[in-house]
């Protein structure tokens, strides 16, 4: 296929076939742009919809979002996953508002500058609200082009990701770059899909390479293979006198600034008994006074680089204690713990814990 035609057919199908609604889709306004791009980083959009509205409800503006307190933003991202993400928006957020007068960078390389903003999402905010000339590039894009113009290069190697940018660089519309950038990104995720294309549908099945060789899943060329990191924790929910023991996220981890309860991390399953707890928390804690021990079946959470084992031991404690802990550890009130942030994996637990009920 001629390069010059790609973007002609593409934003006649944009105007003519595409009927993907998104609430951001269309804006001009670089907040709300950018943050549906941070939302959906990492995540699908028909759960970053949701997310997305209630930012927008709770924080209409930078400055409501740059004034808040961490902990009610970090509890309105809860279930999002990647907490990085949203420490560096509320980063940028405080950036913009007090110290850019509540205005974003008018050019890609400005906005790339800014923590929390790559080239996707400084591509995306450049074309969008700005009118740049600048390709978005991911997962969908490389998708379609691999299979359009048949390319055989991985998008996972260094070689591989200049050719995708050279190309994608060239086939923009210069007049229409947002629009453009719209169009390719919706494209990959109705029509071009991974694993269910709608071919027979495609507008161009005519010169699409991969589909005219009949192995449209061969592409894009995939060379590396994520191997998971497996961890095993355990966490013991300490309550006494109806308050529960809690302590921060460790940083530079998963879930950072996020809260948990007191945690064990071991390098392979363990075997907890009754009996076990007991004397790890009279030789490890100085722990005694368990008045009660639930000792909960293993729960499991899969992340991009990481797979979680976890196990709950809820103690009842009969007198009040101290928990020796290197992090920021304190006591809260059942209500206070409705309002802190946990990671998914713990709120599930929350809401199915009898000790709690």
């Amino acid at each position: 296929m001629k390069n010059a035609a790609f973007p002609k057919l593409l934003l006649k199908w944009h105007k003519e076939i595409n009927n993907r609604q998104m609430p951001w889709k269309g804006e001009l306004n670089p907040y709300k742009v950018w943050l549906s791009e941070i939302i959906l980083q990492q995540t699908r959009v028909a759960q970053g919809t949701a997310y997305y509205e209630n930012f927008i409800k709770a924080f209409p503006d930078i400055f409501c979002l740059a004034k808040a307190k961490d902990e009610k933003v970090y509890k309105l991202w809860e279930g999002l996953g990647y907490y990085s993400r949203c420490k560096n928006m509320l980063a940028t957020a405080r950036f913009i508002a007090f110290e850019n007068d509540g205005q974003f960078p008018e050019s890609y390389e400005g906005l790339i500058q800014l923590k929390g903003i790559g080239p996707y999402t400084a591509a995306a905010i450049s074309s969008f609200c700005f009118a740049l000339p600048i390709p978005v590039i991911d997962g969908n894009v490389y998708r379609v082009l691999a299979r359009i113009f048949k390319i055989k290069i991985s998008p996972d190697t260094t070689e591989g990701k200049k050719y995708f940018a050279s190309l994608a660089t060239g086939l923009i519309d210069r007049k229409k770059p947002g629009d453009y950038n719209q169009a390719i990104m919706d494209f990959g995720a109705t029509v071009c899909k991974p694993l269910l294309p709608l071919c027979e549908h495609c507008i161009f099945n005519k010169y699409c390479g991969a589909f005219l060789e009949k192995n449209v899943l061969a592409y894009p060329v995939k060379i590396k293979k994520i191997i998971k990191r497996e961890r095993w924790f355990t966490w013991f929910l300490f309550q006494q006198n109806e308050k529960i023991f809690i302590q921060k996220r460790a940083s530079k981890d998963i879930w950072e600034n996020l809260c948990e309860f007191y945690l064990v991390e071991t390098g392979k399953p363990l075997n907890w008994t009754r009996p076990a707890v007991r004397k790890f928390l009279a030789e490890k804690l100085d722990v005694s006074g368990a008045a009660e021990i639930r000792i909960h079946k293993t729960a499991k959470q899969t992340l991009t680089h990481q797979l979680i084992h976890a196990v709950f031991i809820e103690i009842e404690l009969s007198h009040p204690v101290h928990i020796q802990t290197t992090n920021e550890g304190k006591w809260i009130s059942r209500k206070e713990l409705t309002e802190t942030s946990f990671p998914v994996i713990i709120r599930n637990h929350l809401a199915n814990s009898i000790m709690l009920s």
